[in-house]
């Protein structure tokens, strides 16, 4: 029963810890609403749970933040760590687990029924029945560490690529590794929006006003990183803003723009 009930411990643990989403500053206390709600759950629910999040079939694909649900004017993120099988071995696995929870309940409940213990055959009975159900137990157990090995592994990997330069691309400027990035995610065009905030005239700021802002309060943020030689080819391509140029009081043309709605 001690070998069981630390199967159930480290199942919790896995459960609590394979996936969390929502804005950044929500996640710990995410992190400890989990694990206060798994702490009373049985190993059969515990099991269920498992096997429709961590352990998956092979193309069985789960949105972590789904568009509807992420908040706008907040930072979210969204990451889950899941073993996926090919689907015989995902139910082979699965019924092997189900029938260990079946074997628990038979031991916590049904023991004394199936074994006459006030007899030496009985105990000698129950004893080898006990030895088989231990073997059978620490097999899923170690099992089970493997899985939470590889979670693990898994989760320091993720901690080391988050001190990337890739990775600091992929969030803050939404440049993939590959070079590519969809222009409404980029860091340049949250920039630009932001110094349109600050700084727009009726609804149309200065593009030399916002570029000496912006490489004030975002210096890594420049035409270059994004393939652009110039902040009106930014402007053009990204298709984000609104272009056009006036006469200035010295009789040159000066830039305006303003984010589309």
């Amino acid at each position: 029963m001690l070998r069981i009930q630390q199967y159930e411990r480290l199942m919790k643990a896995i459960l609590a810890h394979h996936e969390l989403a929502g804005p950044a500053e929500t996640l710990e206390s995410q992190r400890a609403e989990r694990v206060t709600k798994l702490a009373d759950k049985t190993l059969g629910t515990l099991v269920k749970t498992l096997f429709e999040s961590y352990v998956v079939r092979d193309g069985q694909e789960q949105e972590i933040l789904p568009d509807a649900k992420v908040a706008t004017d907040q930072i979210s993120f969204g990451f889950r760590f899941s073993m996926s099988m090919p689907e015989e071995r995902w139910n082979v696995t699965k019924t092997a687990i189900e029938e260990l929870v079946s074997m628990r309940n038979d031991l916590v409940h049904h023991l004394i029924e199936r074994f006459d213990l006030w007899t030496e055959q009985g105990c000698i009975e129950v004893a080898c029945h006990l030895r088989e159900c231990y073997d059978r137990i620490d097999r899923h157990y170690e099992e089970l560490v493997g899985w939470a090995r590889t979670m693990d592994e898994a989760r320091s990997r993720m901690a080391s690529f988050a001190q990337t330069r890739e990775f600091h691309d992929i969030l803050v400027n939404g440049i993939d590794p590959d070079g590519n990035f969809a222009w409404s995610h980029t860091g340049i065009v949250s920039a630009l929006r932001e110094a349109a905030d600050s700084l727009a005239v009726d609804g149309w700021t200065v593009l030399d006003r916002a570029k000496d802002w912006i490489a004030a309060a975002h210096p890594d943020q420049t035409p270059e990183k994004y393939s652009c030689r110039t902040w009106p080819q930014v402007l053009s391509e990204s298709r984000q803003f609104d272009l056009l140029y006036r006469t200035g009081d010295d009789g040159r043309r000066v830039a305006w723009f303003r984010p589309r709605r």
